[in-house]
């Protein structure tokens, strides 16, 4: 259930172009020369495209990826260490923590540090040819995966709500969505709840999403979208290749601290409570009683995790930053006030944060997979702006996406076991905690 505070008509197949998909995600735009250089020290050595994702040349991956389309999917062999690949985000805390904080060993599971990875579809590729079973994805990323892809894979829980935002160039004088007509946005992937909230708030502003090449002529009532991994955002915000960038934090503070970027809104204040990155495992060791011990104490670890980072986000910051234990590359200045700044009185020219009252946090962390959450995921895609072919869309009822694609037993039974999840302000106060109405308001 939606409770939505809009009356614009969206028009799904505005601004979706002829050979849209020349601009999808991995094919590098010519006209984007990303100016790396400001950054280095920033970014850290960890983000290089050489260095990072040790696990065999993408290539391969992507190869096998096509021959197991063709096949089908190889079987899900089942390893009981726990191998977690991650983006430099902080989506993916939970995962992290429950490692370095020995939330797994104490669960009596063994796991290894887990794997940085650069990019969503580096991370897609290393899932499929399990090279990870527990990962965290952009909340519609399974969806595609799951119906698109034709790849057995599980929602089980949520990593946090909120924790993204777009900004923009502090040089281009934006302080409002209208004005972003005519100009450049980057978004993480085509599948992502950052390119739903971005589509939601432009058209809403009267200014149509579309994907073009950046050097083609747009209207005044355009807005060019494309896709950029998370670490190009603040070299090519820096650098005015875009406007502005809708991203998951960290690098909306890098780009604030390094790159003279503006926060035009926080997704949380546009969206109330929202996911963003999903708990993700294979369905074979979802689904499988025999491993279901297994996968309960994973989720078990997940939220001890949330909660001890709910009550430990400064020291959770310095542990996650290079200045701690070095799984988010960047200083503690950057990743602190990624997960703890959110200060009306600051953010009130351009107006990021519009509610208030809604009493929500930078990042907050809650592993509920509220239903009605799912959605709105599902109900906005068929109306997503992207490249490719979207039909499969066309098959699938919202009713049986959320019933097929969630698993909700191991996380249910976590969070039951651990009332204190409760008090997370995205978690109804009254009534069924288990069940939400999702607050929209542009």
């Amino acid at each position: 259930m939606t409770k939505w505070r809009s009356n614009k008509r969206e028009d799904p197949s505005a601004g979706l172009p002829a050979g849209g998909e020349q601009c999808g995600d991995g094919i590098v735009d010519p006209k984007l020369a990303l100016e790396r250089p400001l950054f280095d020290g920033a970014l850290g050595t960890e983000l290089t495209r050489r260095s990072v994702l040790k696990v065999g040349a993408l290539a391969a991956f992507g190869g096998a990826a096509a021959l197991a389309a063709k096949k089908g999917w190889a079987d899900k062999k089942f390893d009981p260490v726990v191998r977690v690949g991650y983006l430099p985000i902080t989506d993916a805390a939970a995962l992290l923590i429950a490692h370095e904080m020995g939330f797994y060993k104490k669960e009596g599971l063994d796991s290894v540090r887990p794997t940085l990875v650069r990019g969503w579809s580096e991370i897609v590729e290393a899932f499929q040819a399990h090279k990870f079973n527990l990962v965290h994805l952009l909340n519609p990323i399974p969806l595609w995966m799951r119906y698109n892809n034709k790849f057995p894979v599980k929602i089980t829980a949520w990593d946090h709500t909120n924790g993204s935002a777009v900004v923009v160039g502090g040089h281009t004088g934006i302080t409002s969505f209208k004005e972003l007509g005519g100009k450049q946005l980057a978004v993480p992937y085509w599948y992502s709840n950052h390119n739903i909230i971005a589509q939601i708030c432009l058209r809403q502003a009267g200014i149509t999403p579309v994907i073009r090449p950046q050097d083609a002529k747009l209207a005044p009532n355009e807005c060019n979208l494309l896709v950029l991994a998370p670490p190009d955002m603040p070299p090519a915000l820096a650098a005015r290749k875009v406007d502005g960038y809708f991203c998951a934090e960290p690098f909306n503070a890098l780009g604030e601290l390094k790159a003279g970027a503006k926060m035009l809104r926080f997704t949380g204040d546009v969206w109330k409570g929202h996911p963003c990155c999903v708990v993700s495992m294979h369905e074979a060791d979802v689904m499988d009683p025999a491993r279901a011990g297994w996968a309960q104490s994973i989720h078990n670890a997940v939220v001890e995790a949330q909660l001890y980072m709910a009550e430990n986000r400064k020291e959770t910051a310095h542990m996650l930053s290079k200045d701690g234990k070095n799984y988010i590359p960047f200083s503690f200045e950057v990743v602190d006030r990624a997960m703890n700044f959110y200060d009306p009185a600051y953010y009130k020219n351009p107006q990021a944060i519009k509610h208030v009252d809604w009493h929500q946090s930078r990042i907050n962390f809650q592993a509920w997979p509220y239903p009605s959450a799912t959605e709105v995921v599902t109900d906005q895609l068929r109306k997503l702006v992207v490249t490719g072919d979207k039909s499969f869309m066309d098959k699938l009822s919202t009713d049986f996406v959320v019933k097929d694609l969630l698993n909700y037993s191991y996380i249910k039974k976590s969070l039951e076991n651990h009332p204190k999840w409760k008090d997370d302000l995205s978690v109804p106060q009254t009534g069924d905690p288990f069940v939400r109405t999702e607050v929209i308001e542009v």
